[in-house]
């Protein structure tokens, strides 16, 4: 007597941890599919020159690292990615200089954005050749003898540190010509700035919950740079698409880097300050897609 062969698991039959992780699956042949296209690397090749291999597996890592980038739009990925190689900026969390950070639209989607670490910052304006000196570092309690802040003046004496709290954030900057600047913020400025302007300032799991201090250093250093700094087109740039999404019109044919639209966000540090023009702003600035990855498939 023959047997009925069992029939198979619809995929809405089949446990919901089986269906993600076949959509994962799908999903990362997808996005090494893509940086293994011809055009692709030769666009980070442009972009790069002879580190633009180590740059292509460091995207794979950083995704692979983290299991909600690994659901997300590839092109969305390289387009995040080819905004730090136009910057030669290595991807690498470690270093700090720029990241990859997911965050979910409005219809659930993983969408990878660009978002920029205060070394990034620090590290494009020295390259400009106008600046002697920039940094930033912590203010522990007691350290801070003095501050001026119409003037900038700042006196910080380390043998007065009373303990390890950490009260303040500060930046410097010093051109040149010998134009030097100071800003200082207090932990308790630095957490409303953050209230107002991020929205996933209070979620669980978020930069701004999980390392405070590097949010904070960034936003001293962007504020400073974007008031008292002289910016190059590079470090414009970078003051403008940091935590831009890169979103591919309905055509394919461009890619605006807009704003973080939700409240969703992974990572949304924004600062709502004037920003120098000569370059348009995320939301109006639109490039050719296939200048980032490729043509149209």
């Amino acid at each position: 007597m023959a047997t009925e062969k069992p029939k198979e698991a619809t995929p809405e039959q089949k446990p919901p941890q089986q269906t993600n992780q076949s959509m994962q699956s799908r999903l990362e042949p997808t996005l090494a599919g893509m940086l293994a296209r011809v055009d692709v690397k030769k666009r980070f090749e442009e972009l790069l020159k002879d580190k633009a291999p180590g740059f292509i597996s460091s995207i794979l890592s950083v995704v692979n690292a983290n299991p909600m980038l690994r659901t997300a739009d590839p092109k969305s990925i390289i387009s995040a990615a080819s905004i730090a190689a136009s910057m030669d900026l290595p991807i690498n969390s470690n270093l700090g200089f720029a990241h990859i950070v997911p965050y979910r639209d409005h219809g659930g989607q993983a969408i990878a954005q660009f978002q920029m670490g205060w070394k990034g910052f620090v590290q494009l304006a020295i390259r400009t050749g106008l600046y002697k000196t920039i940094n930033a570092t912590e203010i522990y309690e007691g350290e801070l003898v003095s501050y001026d802040r119409l003037s900038g003046d700042t006196t910080i004496d380390e043998t007065q540190r009373k303990s390890d709290k950490i009260v303040g954030y500060i930046a410097y900057i010093k051109l040149m010509p010998g134009f030097e600047k100071t800003l200082y913020m207090t932990v308790d400025q630095v957490r409303r700035h953050a209230q107002k302007y991020s929205k996933s300032y209070s979620k669980p799991g978020t930069p701004w919950q999980v390392n405070f201090d590097a949010m904070a250093l960034k936003t001293v250093v962007k504020l400073l740079l974007s008031k008292w700094g002289v910016l190059s087109v590079e470090m414009q740039k970078a003051l403008q698409v940091d935590q831009g999404v890169a979103v591919v019109d309905a055509g394919g044919e461009k890619l605006a880097f807009m704003d973080n639209p939700d409240e969703n966000a992974i990572e949304a540090e924004a600062v709502a300050e004037a920003i120098p023009q000569p370059i348009q702003s995320p939301a109006t600035a639109h490039v050719k897609a296939e200048e980032l990855f490729g043509a149209k498939e």
